[in-house]
């Protein structure tokens, strides 16, 4: 099976330390967090972010195979996740994780498309590792 890594640095603690955050790929490489790009607007990356990156890519992901395993072959999916940190107590908690997809696809018929998209959300494996409620807005051009 495949095993991919990700490492954080946290210099500091609470609102005054800084971070920074690798991926193997290297795509990510040292990128900035902390405080200020988690809960305002400061440069930087979040966890946040970074899961719904993974969760609209894994998705699309998802959804682009499971169509060509229907025979589709040609269109355009683009997928926005939102994910929701709520306060939980003395901590947070991921509550909530939005997809919403735009989709082009000729000649498909709506309802198999809901079916199609339905089962890429509940079967990609970041929806799978997530313990929140996962929702799919949806606009179709068939």
């Amino acid at each position: 099976m495949t095993t991919r890594s990700g490492s954080a640095t946290y210099e500091g603690f609470g609102k005054d330390g800084k971070g920074h955050v690798s991926t193997q790929s290297g795509i990510l490489s040292d990128t900035q967090y902390g405080f200020n790009s988690r809960f305002e607007e400061g440069p930087g990356t979040n966890p946040e972010e970074l899961i719904a990156a993974a969760h609209a890519s894994c998705f699309t992901m998802a959804l682009s195979f499971a169509l060509a395993k229907e025979g589709y072959a040609d269109g355009k999916l683009e997928t926005t996740a939102k994910v929701t940190l709520d306060k939980d107590g003395d901590g947070f908690t991921i509550t909530r994780s939005a997809l919403d997809l735009k989709a082009t696809i000729a000649g498909i018929d709506p309802a198999k498309f809901e079916e199609i998209a339905a089962g890429a959300k509940a079967n990609c494996p970041v929806s799978k590792v997530l313990n929140a409620e996962i929702t799919l807005t949806h606009s179709l051009n068939a």
